[in-house]
């Protein structure tokens, strides 16, 4: 029997699927950290997204049939991705960025959730934010503030990360893959389509992989995540397939989203377009106007804190940005009254 054949016959559990875009820097350490796993059923799936790099040369020393290379023309990460669920052969699916690694023991730990729990589509966990270099910066661990992994709890916090994340691919496959409209924040599209459309989701409250902080890394990409994010949330809720319990969140939500992308936009230096989120967030506030400032500064203050840093409050509050909306809210008063 050919060793095609054999692989037809028995195919592994777990497809690893890595989208890369010049990664030739990290790829090897995320190929690693998959070879290195207690669980050993896996295949390895990189596709290539049109990387200018050494990326197929850094592969190329490997040489292990279990990792399949296949390379595209630059489509963005999203297509990438749907070319690896396409050529998975395994029931599972476990998505690693280029840049980030695993941790020895993920796969054995998630696929014992799984077995624990057949009714489940995803095992999500947490993850530890490293630098550049790999060095630990801040364990997240995101069941401390979302015990229950439900459409609401996802719409509310989501806490998406794909690296920390396997799915049973039938579901991928339900759902038609990642949604290219969205860049970065494809991701949290399709999980809120899974869980609409009743795929059961539950924690593995262990981290499980090493999220790398870089300049090049989504983090950074400060305008079309927040742009994005938003999109997906007026996108999610255009859907006339939703249940009234959600349907009745909706300003809810998009409240406290446009909050957090204005925070994120300040956090990443785009204090314009922070002051632009807010202002939209206006539309949704369940508060007073008074009750409204105060919320977006404890809900600043917050999000960073829970990132690991402190808000120059004095610095916002004397900012040209935060006094011209204070000018606009200003303005916004006297004509309601």
């Amino acid at each position: 029997m050919s060793d095609v054949t054999r692989d037809l016959a028995n195919p592994p559990q777990v497809s690893v699927v890595i989208p890369a875009y010049n990664c030739a820097a990290y790829i090897g350490q995320a190929v690693d950290s998959v070879v290195s796993q207690t669980y050993t059923d896996w295949e390895i799936i990189v596709v290539d997204d049109g990387s200018k790099d050494d990326t197929r040369l850094v592969l190329e020393k490997y040489g292990d049939r279990r990792i399949r290379y296949v390379y595209q023309q630059n489509q963005g990460v999203s297509l990438a991705r749907n070319h690896g669920i396409k050529l998975a052969r395994g029931e599972f699916v476990a998505f690693l960025d280029a840049d980030d690694f695993f941790l020895s023991g993920k796969l054995a730990s998630q696929m014992a959730v799984f077995a624990a729990q057949p009714n489940l589509g995803i095992v999500h966990s947490g993850w530890r934010l490293v630098n550049s270099i790999g060095e630990p910066l801040q364990d997240v661990k995101p069941w401390q503030n979302v015990p229950k992994l439900d459409l609401e709890m996802w719409l509310r916090w989501k806490p998406v990360l794909p690296s920390a994340m396997i799915f049973r691919r039938h579901w991928l496959e339900l759902a038609g893959g990642f949604d290219p409209r969205f860049p970065p924040a494809e991701d949290t599209d399709l999980v809120l389509r899974l869980a609409l459309m009743g795929c059961e989701a539950d924690w593995l409250r262990q981290i499980t992989v090493c999220y790398r902080q870089h300049e090049q890394s989504a983090m950074y990409k400060g305008l079309p995540q927040a742009k994005s994010l938003a999109a997906v949330m007026d996108n999610f809720f255009a859907s006339p397939e939703l249940p009234d319990k959600i349907r009745l969140l909706e300003k809810q939500i998009k409240y406290s989203t446009l909050v957090w992308i204005a925070w994120y936009l300040h956090r990443t230096g785009h204090p314009v377009e922070m002051v632009q989120f807010l202002q939209r967030s206006w539309n949704y506030t369940p508060y007073l106007p008074v009750e409204t400032v105060i919320d977006w500064a404890e809900c600043f203050t917050e999000f960073y804190q829970n990132s690991g840093n402190e808000l120059d409050a004095d610095l916002l509050a004397t900012s040209a940005e935060w006094q011209d909306l204070m000018q606009w809210l200003l303005v916004k008063e006297a004509v309601i009254h």
